[in-house]
């Protein structure tokens, strides 16, 4: 066992100086930062282990990104009124289908601020406009997180358009991918947002788009902003952002995503298929997840809540059944996860359920070892788990984030409000974590 943990904690590398946190769940999105310690306990209302708070107009679930001495976020503010957030976790109507009725015209925001003092240094308006899909309830209008490379910000507000900026502000180029309509599937009056985030890779951008009509899966040039190819994809509405799997020995780099119809993955330099599976959740969610050769996909919506642990040198046509399928590590039909992308660290997988359900299970063999509730159970989960500082951090919808403890035992460290709900993931960088909450970003860190 201490040697399968070593090989992933290689595998996944360590983040530049736990300096940069570049897209979805930070550097290959595993979700993990190192070197530097982090906060246990923090009070907003008091300030303590508070560095700043920014307020942010508009709705979003989007994450906070990082490069260097700035944070990027998205938003969507309405010109007229305040858009509300309802059917939280326990409230009435939770997870309702119906859509929020015409909020009017938003505009959609792209800011960059200062890391050290949370100045905000620009902003832009991608688009403006009456949004062309509904959302959800729960939702917002700005539920992607930007991706960057250090030099790009690419920023994916479905609908209304791709955009690429530079680290001025500059627009560089912006693509119309057409209405991508991701609401229940196979029903057209519960239109719900989007919320797939792009991926910089290579020199590329990475957007996955299942919607209702005409899913595909695209890849451009993130200089100028070129298609270089398109594939389609059988597959109903999906939330899920794609994630790489790097290039080792023979096997290419491949793209992989999750899906309901179409679990699977692709050649990276020209979207041809390696593998595919069929079954699981109707309504993905979770991002995969990369760690050294193994991929963790799960969901949990409908008939199937599914745990997938697929070997990175799968191919082919692929069975749920372990017995059936080589490339099949492990899996467990019934423990899959609605919203939250897990976390593997230090050789544990951890699984939290919508209802605060926290699971941790082996990496290599997907043996249980406990299955607890974080919290009462009367606040749901959906922003997904980091872990810093030898912590991991669990963000519920309220805005309490429950800070645990690594290891085969449920060890709640402290619980700290926000003082806001949050619904996003937070950013990590230098020992200061990044929550976007209803109305403002904060910061986070060990202070004097």
């Amino acid at each position: 066992m201490w040697l399968f943990s070593a090989l992933l904690l290689a595998a996944q590398g360590e983040p530049t100086g736990d300096v940069h946190w570049p897209q979805f769940r930070g550097p290959g999105a595993r979700g993990i930062a190192r070197g530097h310690q982090t906060p246990t306990e923090w009070d907003v209302a008091a300030g303590k282990n508070v560095v700043w708070v920014t307020p942010i107009p508009g709705l979003a679930h989007s994450s906070p990104i990082v490069w260097g001495e700035r944070v990027f976020v998205m938003t969507a503010a309405r010109w007229e009124g305040e858009s509300e957030l309802s059917s939280l976790y326990g409230s009435p109507g939770y997870g309702a289908g119906d859509p929020v009725a015409d909020e009017g015209p938003h505009a959609f925001l792209v800011m960059c601020l200062d890391k050290a003092s949370g100045e905000v240094l620009w902003e832009q308006v991608a688009h403006s406009g009456t949004p062309k899909v509904k959302r959800h309830p729960k939702a917002t209008h700005a539920n992607s997180t930007p991706a960057t490379d250090g030099k790009h910000v690419v920023a994916f507000f479905g609908s209304e358009g791709l955009y690429c900026y530079d680290f001025e502000g500059e627009l560089l180029w912006k693509k119309d991918l057409g209405v991508l309509d991701a609401g229940a599937p196979g029903m057209r009056d519960y239109q719900w947002g989007f919320a797939a985030s792009p991926i910089i890779h290579a020199g590329r951008v990475v957007a996955q788009c299942d919607v209702q009509d005409q899913s595909f899966l695209a890849v451009f040039d993130v200089e100028t902003g070129a298609e270089l190819w398109r594939t389609a994809r059988d597959e109903d509405p999906t939330w899920s952002t794609p994630a790489i799997v790097p290039a080792a020995g023979e096997r290419p780099a491949q793209i992989v995503c999750n899906g309901y119809k179409h679990i699977g993955a692709y050649t990276f330099d020209a979207g041809k298929e390696v593998w595919k599976l069929s079954g699981g959740g109707d309504v993905p969610v979770p991002t995969p997840l990369v760690v050294g050769d193994m991929i963790f996909i799960t969901s949990a919506h409908g008939r199937m809540q599914p745990i997938y642990a697929i070997r990175a040198d799968a191919k082919g046509e692929l069975d749920i059944d372990p017995e059936k399928c080589a490339a099949m590590a492990w899996s467990h039909p019934r423990r899959g996860i609605y919203m939250q992308t897990p976390l593997v660290y230090e050789g544990l997988a951890y699984f939290c359920a919508d209802g605060g359900a926290l699971a941790c299970y082996d990496a290599e063999t997907g043996e249980e070892h406990y299955r607890e509730r974080l919290g009462s159970g009367d606040a749901g989960f959906s922003g997904s788990a980091v872990a810093a500082g030898g912590k991991l951090y669990f963000t519920a919808e309220n805005g309490e984030v429950h800070v645990v403890g690594p290891g085969k035992k449920l060890e709640t460290l402290a619980v700290n409000d926000l003082g806001e709900t949050c619904l996003s993931t937070p950013a990590v960088s230098e020992g200061r974590l990044f929550f976007r909450t209803r109305s403002q970003l904060v910061a986070v860190g060990e202070l004097p």
